[in-house]
């Protein structure tokens, strides 16, 4: 795991995948296979590149950078991803 630099500064390009921050989300979605069309609007939204995908076909969700912003759950038009709290 990288270091954080003094004051939070980032010193170096693409260097967010050194950096786990999965834990901080309250929520977390859940990607439904059997909804899920792969028309990859989900893909391209999300602002963590979260998405785990290969060939056009939608995989999963990396939960270890996933912040929980459920930006993928409120474009998906096909209802296949939706946000659970940690509790449910």
């Amino acid at each position: 795991m990288g270091e954080v630099g003094f004051g939070g500064n980032i010193l170096e390009d693409g260097n967010s995948v050194k950096f786990k921050t999965g834990s901080w989300k309250n929520k977390y979605p859940v990607h439904y296979k059997e909804k899920c069309k792969n028309c990859m609007f989900c893909v391209g939204y999300c602002p963590d590149d979260c998405i785990i995908h290969k060939d056009g076909i939608l995989e999963g969700i990396d939960l270890d950078y996933c912040k929980g912003c459920g930006v993928c759950s409120k474009v998906c038009p096909f209802k296949a991803i939706e946000m659970k709290s940690k509790e449910e």
